[in-house]
């Protein structure tokens, strides 16, 4: 049988969140920030970090998948909705639950770069850093993690867990 073990506690993740808003808000500090949230992954944590931020901000939603229900990557990223905001001069900060290959943040940051913004920035709640397979670095990271399928805190498997509080993965009992 399997059981949850937590990884990281509801308190665990609100604490980090709030140093990871004061080290955002010190980089942009006296600057517009465009959030884009990487969904559907990046809701909760996205929602935290900005009402965590002082920064003065604009926030939209970008809608990518490269999981398709199963628990690694494909490494094939979709764009299944894309920005209704203009992002030419802005500075932007992308934010999403995990970067795991990197394959879909290093997309996405190569399609936002292409619209020519002030700068580009990437803030993610987990690193994984053993399963990359492309050289792409979030800017900001809430934790590093090894290599186990976690759950929780937006962190899905199939349509299921993204509800959870905590991030957590199973271990056999």
């Amino acid at each position: 049988m399997k059981k949850e073990r937590i990884l990281y506690s509801e308190e665990d993740i609100r604490m980090r969140v709030k140093e990871m808003a004061k080290e955002i808000d010190a980089y942009y500090e006296g600057r517009e920030v465009l959030v884009i949230g990487l969904l559907r992954g990046c809701f909760i944590f996205c929602s935290d970090l900005v009402r965590a931020m002082d920064s003065k901000m604009e926030i939209d939603f970008m809608t990518t998948s490269s999981y398709e229900n199963k628990f690694s990557s494909s490494g094939e990223v979709k764009v299944l909705n894309d920005l209704r905001t203009d992002v030419k001069g802005r500075d932007v900060l992308i934010v999403d639950d995990i970067i795991d290959t990197g394959h879909t943040l290093e997309t996405v940051h190569k399609a936002i770069h292409a619209m020519e913004p002030a700068s580009v920035k990437c803030a993610v709640m987990l690193d994984k850093p053993s399963r990359r397979e492309v050289d792409f670095s979030a800017d900001f990271v809430g934790f590093t993690i090894d290599d186990v399928f976690i759950v929780g805190y937006g962190l899905n498997y199939g349509p299921y867990f993204r509800n959870k509080p905590y991030i957590y993965t199973y271990e056999e009992d």
